[in-house]
């Protein structure tokens, strides 16, 4: 069975290395929406980040906490929002998207989402998610606006994936997909150690043919931070990885070679 397909036995971390939260205690919990928040050494913006969820006015939602094996400050912040992280747990991984994987694994909610220790939501973005949710109930996964340092990504435009990954706003505070969803398009490829993102949004969209919708411009999600996973992976890394996800998810070579060629010379100066 492939590593991706929504197995949780596939998933070694069983007996963490700590465990907490108001699971432990009460487990009938059936939220409409689970948080996963995938942390290593980020004691830095850790409390930043809870203090934008547990500040939201809409409450129909859990918080699931998964750290890498901390060991700055951020297993201690952890453990003072124990009564209020619906389950978290430390364990050494395999990195951000085996991270995910296993906060994937966990989630009884009926959509999920991912907040990073670095990025933080918006006041009321639990609530416009919901709105979204209710206004458009057939659909699979919504994307909402979010806030880089260059601006406002927003909006929904599937039709560039084949040539762009610029088709949608943000992973991190901007992606939530129905759990059900997520079961058919299967966990994060740990082959990709940059961009497993792309492969999971190429096989949820191009071979899976998912509907999702975007929020307009204001309505706005959450703030993605520079500095964060992304922003220290270099150029060439983010770039060759993009190519291999295309080519593994059988486009036209001929097509991706012109891509190569089209963003390496746009990008030459960056190489």
């Amino acid at each position: 069975m492939s590593d991706i397909n929504f197995n949780y036995s596939l998933l070694k971390w069983e007996n963490p290395d700590i465990e907490g939260g108001r699971r432990l205690k009460d487990n009938k919990k059936k939220p409409k929406i689970t948080i996963i928040t995938a942390v290593l050494n980020s004691d830095k913006y850790l409390e930043e980040c809870f203090e934008s969820i547990y500040n939201q006015n809409f409450k129909d939602f859990e918080h699931i906490v998964v750290d890498g094996g901390s060991t700055d400050k951020s297993i201690e912040i952890i453990k003072k929002y124990d009564n209020k992280i619906d389950y978290w747990f430390s364990k050494k991984d395999k990195g951000i998207y085996d991270a995910f994987n296993r906060g994937m694994s966990l989630a009884s909610g009926q959509y999920i989402g991912f907040v990073n220790s670095d990025d933080k939501l918006t006041f009321d973005s639990l609530n416009l998610l919901n709105k979204y949710i209710e206004n458009y109930p057939n659909k699979d996964f919504i994307f909402g606006a979010v806030k880089k340092h260059w601006g406002i990504l927003y909006g929904y435009r599937p039709y560039k994936i084949k040539w762009s990954w610029g088709f949608y706003s943000s992973h991190s505070t901007g992606f939530f997909i129905k759990r059900s969803s997520a079961k058919k398009v299967g966990f994060y490829n740990l082959k990709y150690k940059y961009s497993s993102d792309y492969d999971y949004f190429y096989r949820m969209i191009v071979h899976l043919k998912m509907q999702g919708v975007g929020t307009r411009k204001e309505e706005l999600f959450g703030i993605f931070r520079r500095g964060g996973f992304s922003s220290q992976v270099n150029f060439l890394s983010h770039f060759f990885e993009e190519v291999t996800i295309r080519l593994d998810n059988k486009q036209n070579r001929l097509f991706v070679l012109l891509i190569f060629i089209y963003k390496y010379l746009k990008n030459i100066s960056k190489i």
